[in-house]
């Protein structure tokens, strides 16, 4: 009787079982071409400002695109080394805003050169200069956080250092006298000779770890006690410690530093968190009436938040010296429309802070409201791809760190844009990836590089495990004999050869 061997098909190198699947595909080609055409946009945008403004071309020119692609090539390299799953999408969001802040920065160094060679003054250093420095930086950070972080899960262990390490990054600024720690008001600076550090940039990456290790460790804690009124879940008085002291946290910030922006920031990213691990609305509306009841006790006692809500309400009326940033703000916005005056030839340099806190005015008037509708939606795609990572990943500190860094990184650019087109009053924050500074630059970077390692667990292929197969010379052996007649041996016996 002769053995038919299987299909070609149906064996393998397995000794007939089915070949294993291939590995999904890392999309590291798209991630290089999309960073590709991040590079010749920004070049183009650099051509294109110099053209508007009459200017030769010059080394410049070449020093920038070189050094922008330099540095995101060996991001890339770095990604497709360490973090080879990682969503192709971040890196080059990230980049393509961070040169169209290049851009910006830079024709806003052309205007102040003019302005000072009309009043016979000495022209200023290039901050475009000092922009690539700190990108250059932001993305040795950036390395350094991908390289040495192999499993994002061990920040879980020091959730108490990290969230210390927080609470004092926000306190140094408000403990510093103000000649050390001041600029335009609001008390979130350390100046040292030569730089300025905003120690709030990374305490609110710190604290979102913290919290997100203790909603992981505590989840049963606020989700399996509580009341039922109105048809949602509220938590016990008892469980309100977290947020109470998020809370307080929130408007010592606000009070003692003056920084409206960044207790808004962590107030309503922690609230998110607690809805995202507890599923109870109830949270929510709780954390609402806090936020409400904080800011009109501060608006009543302190004087600085009083400033900020009328002339949000009526930045006319003061034309001259409260309102005068906004105005101007509203103006230039006014002033691009839908198509923008183009790159290089507006007037940005009208309104006073453009490379910072109103970098969006800047590309609202140039570019118009087509090119500030592109650049929200690619913050909406790096927010959406961010927690698209939340839900793919396979554990809890990953699921509600992903969301949380995602969340923080929306409210932001909502909360820049609320104050430049004065949907809220004026924060003070920066526009993330574009704005000029180091403090911001660097920290969005480790934000982005936590992300990265995140959404890198998240598309990596789950292991496989081994089937269980006994060694050939440890197995049991047992002789049989056919019996005659195809009748089989007696169950308990065993026919001998």
């Amino acid at each position: 009787m002769s053995i038919q061997s299987p299909p070609a098909s149906v064996s393998g190198p397995s000794g007939g079982f089915a070949p294993p699947p291939p590995p999904p595909s890392t999309k590291r080609g798209v991630e290089l071409v999309l960073l590709a055409g991040a590079a010749v946009i920004t070049t183009v945008a650099l051509v294109l400002v110099e053209a508007s403004q009459e200017q030769a071309l010059t080394w410049d020119l070449a020093k920038y695109g070189a050094a922008y692609l330099a540095l995101f090539a060996a991001a890339h390299m770095a990604v497709r080394r360490f973090a080879p799953y990682a969503d192709p999408l971040l890196l080059p969001i990230a980049a393509v805003l961070n040169g169209l802040g290049l851009v910006l920065i830079h024709r806003l160094d052309l205007a102040e050169a003019q302005n000072a060679a009309y009043n016979a003054e000495p022209i200023p250093s290039p901050d475009a200069n000092q922009q690539v420095l700190w990108t250059a930086c932001a993305l040795i950070g950036f390395l350094a956080m991908l390289i040495g972080l192999r499993d994002y899960r061990t920040l879980a262990r020091y959730q108490y250092t990290l969230g210390l390490l927080g609470l004092i990054a926000l306190a140094i600024p408000a403990l510093l006298p103000s000649s050390l720690s001041e600029v335009n008001g609001a008390k979130i600076w350390i100046r040292l000779p030569g730089f300025s550090v905003q120690p709030g940039e990374f305490a609110k990456i710190l604290l979102i770890i913290f919290f997100a290790a203790v909603l992981v460790s505590k989840r049963d804690l606020f989700t399996t006690a509580g009341r039922h009124l109105l048809g949602m879940d509220f938590p016990r008085g008892r469980d309100l410690a977290p947020i109470l002291l998020v809370w307080i946290v929130c408007i010592g910030v606000l009070v003692l530093e003056k920084d409206f922006g960044t207790s808004l920031l962590i107030f309503s990213t922690v609230l998110v968190m607690l809805y995202i691990a507890t599923e109870r609305l109830g949270w929510l509306l709780i954390g609402g009436a806090l936020l409400t009841v904080g800011f009109y006790f501060a608006y009543q006692l302190f004087g600085h938040i009083r400033v900020r809500v009328s002339t949000w309400l009526d930045p006319f009326a003061d034309y001259n010296d409260t309102g005068y940033q906004i105005v101007q703000s509203l103006f230039g916005l006014a002033t691009g429309g839908l198509a923008g005056t183009g790159l290089g030839s507006g007037r940005p340099a009208q309104v006073p802070f453009a490379k910072t806190d109103f970098i969006v005015a800047t590309i609202g008037e140039e570019l118009g409201l087509v090119g500030l509708t592109a650049v929200l939606l690619l913050y909406l795609v790096f927010a959406v791809r961010g927690l698209r990572t939340a839900l793919a990943v396979r554990d809890s500190f990953g699921k509600l760190l992903a969301a949380g860094l995602s969340f923080t990184l929306a409210v932001q650019v909502f909360v820049v844009v609320g104050g430049v087109t004065k949907l809220i009053p004026l924060t003070g924050l920066t526009t993330p990836f574009i704005s000029y500074g180091g403090s911001s630059l660097l920290a969005n970077y480790l934000l982005l590089a936590l992300l990265v390692r995140i959404s890198d667990a998240a598309r990596a292929p789950a292991p496989t495990r081994k089937r269980d197969v006994t060694p050939i010379p440890e197995a049991n052996t047992e002789l049989v004999r056919k019996v005659p007649g195809g009748r089989k041996p007696a169950p308990g016996k065993t026919a001998a050869s």
